[in-house]
């Protein structure tokens, strides 16, 4: 499997990386009920795969994906790279909010810890920049664990620009964690250029669109998502992707972009992750599972480049895309 140098780190991340929020199971965000020996198989199948690297986060699940994870890599003779992140925290009855105080990614920090069983956290991130006011407060404290030995790299997800700008005198960011997808380019606009000329790594999360790029979410099965499915939940940042007139369309563009992986003897999901991975600022994507079948197809996106024949393809069957979406919203 490809792997790639994370900015100026010494770490070298496989090109697909295991995400773990579907893991965590039910809670406010979460992607419906999920069976632990599922995702335990999950996980090592997908380092059987070659994978070298999982991202997590303590809201997912509210601890319960640290807690899986901790469990599988229990006794491995060659832990994998564990990312997580800091930063939402949650009451008793599971209601969750943001906080970036030092006192606060403290006790986060020592949290993931002990529920990861680790001595450091390879790659800590600031989860949003939410409350944006306390920001450089929340990176002094990475600054901080990072010399004390908790935590190996500091990074962030969901930064800007100027946010990144923002704090990086008080500390080297390695890396930025940004949503990215065919249906989701903003960071084509700026914020690419700008992490390649600091050499800050790009991790993508969301690279086939919460299953929406693999081709197999039918009208049918998304309205038969469980109630407590995050896609299926009004308000939630990507709903639009799934309701109409949106979903018709994104159907269909899925259906015109069939061909070009049928031909390589590849699938949709092998598409969408090879597709985010044909830009070289992009340093792996986060690609989630909840069974070990999953992560067996998608992995194989790793070693896959994208022919620029294809990707020309795709560019005019998205502005096309785009097009049709312009009229909606008028």
């Amino acid at each position: 499997m490809k792997k790639r140098k994370l900015g100026e780190t010494d770490l070298y991340l496989s090109t697909v990386g295991l995400g773990t929020w579907a893991i965590g199971g039910k809670f406010q965000f979460g992607w419906g009920a999920q069976d632990d020996k599922e995702s335990k198989a999950a996980i090592l199948r997908s380092l059987e795969m070659g994978i070298n690297w999982i991202d997590t986060a303590p809201v997912y699940g509210l601890g319960h994906s640290e807690e899986v994870v901790g469990n599988a890599i229990k006794g491995l003779s060659n832990r994998p790279i564990i990312a997580t992140k800091c930063g939402i925290t949650w009451d008793k009855t599971g209601t969750t909010t943001p906080c970036l105080k030092k006192k606060s990614i403290r006790n986060e920090a020592e949290a993931s810890l002990k529920r990861l069983g680790i001595d450091a956290i390879d790659l800590y991130q600031i989860h949003w920049p939410d409350p944006k006011t306390d920001i450089e407060e929340a990176w002094q404290t990475i600054s901080e664990l990072v010399k004390e030995g908790k935590v190996r790299y500091g990074g962030v997800s969901n930064f800007s620009v100027q946010q990144l700008q923002q704090i990086e005198s008080i500390h080297p960011v390695s890396s930025d964690q940004p949503l990215y997808n065919m249906f989701a380019r903003g960071i084509e606009d700026n914020l690419l250029d700008y992490c390649r000329g600091k050499n800050i790594g790009v991790i993508v999360y969301s690279p086939m669109q919460q299953g929406l790029l693999t081709g197999k979410l039918t009208k049918e099965r998304i309205k038969n998502l469980p109630e407590d499915d995050i896609r299926r939940k009004e308000g939630s940042p990507n709903f639009r992707h799934y309701s109409e007139p949106e979903l018709s369309l994104n159907i269909n563009f899925v259906n015109k972009i069939r061909p070009i992986a049928e031909k390589h003897g590849k699938t949709l999901a092998q598409l969408a992750i090879a597709w985010v991975l044909r830009r070289p600022e992009v340093t792996a994507a986060i690609v989630g599972t909840r069974r070990p079948s999953q992560i067996e197809e998608t992995a194989l996106a790793s070693d896959w480049t994208l022919p620029q024949e294809d990707i020309s393809t795709i560019e005019i069957l998205l502005s096309e895309r785009q097009k049709k979406l312009n009229i909606m919203d008028k």
